[in-house]
Formats: structure tokens, sequence, C-alpha cells
């Protein structure tokens, strides 16, 4: 029995197989894949053939972000979150708790671990979680993204009354706006360069929300975070410009936290004003053990993931898929099957 396969060949050349479905190794279950979110790390496999120094080695089945329907063993039935990441849970880095920072971990849809973008995948049934009833397949392929943003809010060390700076309001920017406005910040200010996405951080809570185009939106967030700054400011572009602006944002003694990836795998700010300010600038790698927290603060209605998804498609629509992600149409573009 056969299954259809989304392949990833070369920049933007995505093909539709048909392979045999994968028989689950030891301590592995299959799994009926439900949905896939296209992450922004899909569209750098997509756009440059790789991410970071992570290049194209052979076909590979992008998707990391997503949810299905276990098909054999105990849990037959059930219908589960997945988390994408596989760490060697033996390195230093696992032992100490820190799974995310493995230096042998496998993942989803990057390099040689193929990813959801398929009707069948085995995964390992430790990595699986339970979804209720009351969230659907699309909000449970939304719980690796957010995964991201509680990470991110995590590592920030947020306090309530903190004034905070979102930087890039895609899903993630967005996602840690609703985290923050429920962590009790007194402020929130953010940015994008598109206009629907402006109007979409008004709508999950910002204060003040500017379109960023370089002609002085800096002055703008720096004039209404009082001249002071903000306690922390998170970087969710993936752009110097957006890091430039967090950089300038954040009061002294003040976090950046940088979140987005950028496409040329280097990054560049102002070391002056990172350094008199005294700035703490931390990377967020990922995530680590949020998924029953995630699945909780969804199925008690306290993060609307649901909204962010403005677009979905079958896998037989995949170019079109990808093209509306690559277009920034919307916010989230998700794949049903």
């Amino acid at each position: 029995m056969n299954m259809k396969v989304l392949r990833l060949h070369n920049i933007g050349d995505l093909r539709l197989h048909d392979e045999e479905i994968p028989n689950p190794g030891q301590e592995e279950v299959l799994i009926r894949v439900k949905a896939v979110g296209i992450c922004g790390s899909d569209l750098h496999w997509y756009s440059e053939s790789g991410i970071g120094d992570a290049r194209l080695q052979r076909p590979l089945v992008l998707g990391h972000e997503f949810s299905g329907i276990i098909e054999s063993g105990a849990r037959k039935g059930q219908r589960v979150a997945v988390d994408p990441a596989l760490p060697c849970e033996r390195c230093e880095f696992c032992v100490q708790g820190h799974p995310n920072l493995c230096n042998g971990v496998r993942f989803a849809g990057h390099g040689e671990t193929d990813g959801a973008l398929r009707n069948y995948i085995s995964w390992p049934e430790r990595y699986l979680y339970d979804l209720p009833d009351t969230i659907s397949d699309v909000e449970g392929a939304m719980l690796e993204p957010l995964g991201v943003a509680i990470h991110a809010i995590d590592l920030a060390h947020l306090k309530p009354g903190m004034s905070i700076g979102v930087f890039g309001c895609g899903p993630i920017g967005l996602m840690i706006l609703q985290l923050v406005r429920r962590s009790g910040a007194t402020k929130i200010i953010a940015t994008d360069r598109l206009a629907h996405r402006v109007d979409a951080a008004w709508e999950y809570g910002a204060d003040l929300a500017v379109q960023a185009d370089g002609s002085g939106e800096n002055a703008v967030v720096w004039g209404a975070a009082g001249k002071r700054g903000v306690d922390v400011a998170f970087e969710v572009a993936g752009e110097n410009p957006a890091i430039e602006t967090a950089v300038i944002a954040a009061k002294p003694g003040g976090k950046v936290m940088l979140v987005g990836i950028p496409a040329e795998d280097h990054i560049s700010f102002t070391a002056s004003t990172a350094r008199r300010k005294g700035l703490t600038v931390k990377f967020v790698r990922r995530m680590k053990h949020v998924y029953p927290r995630a699945i909780a603060l969804v199925a008690q209605k306290q993060v609307d993931v649901a909204s962010l998804v403005t677009q979905t498609f079958a896998i037989a629509d995949y170019q079109k898929a990808f093209e509306t992600a690559i277009d920034r149409q919307g916010l989230k573009v998700v794949i049903t099957l």
C-alpha cells in the first residue's frame, strides 16, 4: 500500500511521490498525518535549499509542525501532537535537561530526517502527546510553534508589570504577544513590515503596533517606551533591521531575545548601543519540555492559535500553499491530509 509523499529536490522544486507506507521501528508507532504547518524554516529550505549551515543533500520531506492519529500499538486511534525533535538522550546537555541543545538531535524535515508532509510517518511513541477533543487537528499542528514561543518566554524570565517589545509579528511573534499579555505586561510595543501583520498585532493585544519601513519606526518605538526602553525585546523576524530595533528599544540592563532565523546565517547590530546599555542577548533554540503546557493553554483558550491559521490547502495543492507562504499572505498556512 502506497502513500503520497512531498519531497524537496532543489530550490523551489517540490514533487509529489508515491511511496510505501513506513514500518514502525522499535519504540515507534505509525501515525496518519492530519495537519502540517508551513514554518519559516520550511521556507528557508524551499527558497534557499538549506537553512543556516545545513544544506540539502537528498530529496527531503519537509514539515515539523504536525498532528495526526496513531495507527498502531496500544494507543491506536489516539489523536496526537508530535514533538519533532529526537535528541540523543545521552549527552551532557540532554542529561542536564537541555535536549534542545543536543548536538546529535534529529529533527523532522531537517538534514537526513524526513518530516511530515506525507500521509504516514513513523515516530517514537514517547514524543507523542494526546490531544483532547477540544483541540482540532489544525490547532494540534500549531502547538509546535506555540512551544517555541513558550520557550522564548521561559528564557526571558518575565515578571508582571514589565514593558515588552515584539519585533516581527508572524505567527510565533503573535503567540509571544499573546503570552506576554497573559504574563501581566503593562506595555507591549510591536512592529512588522507588513500592514496586515501590524493590524494583527493590534488585534492580539499590542498597545502600539507600528509598520516598519526604515523611515523612523525606531524613534517611534523609543518614544513609546518612555525614552527608557522596554524590559525585554523579542526579535522574531529573522532580519537585521528588526534586531537593530530590538537593541535600540531595550532599556539599559534589558534583554534582547533573538527568536528569528536569518536567511544569510549572519546577524548584525550596533555594538556600541548594546555594549553601553549592558544588554543581555539570548538566542532561542527551538524548545524543551513545553508540550503539556502548550496543550493546556490552547485547551483552556488562554492562547488563540486557530485564528492564526489563515489558509489551509490539501497536499495536492502544495505549490500554491508554499507560494502563499513565501508571499507572506495572511498569517499561517497549513496543509491538511
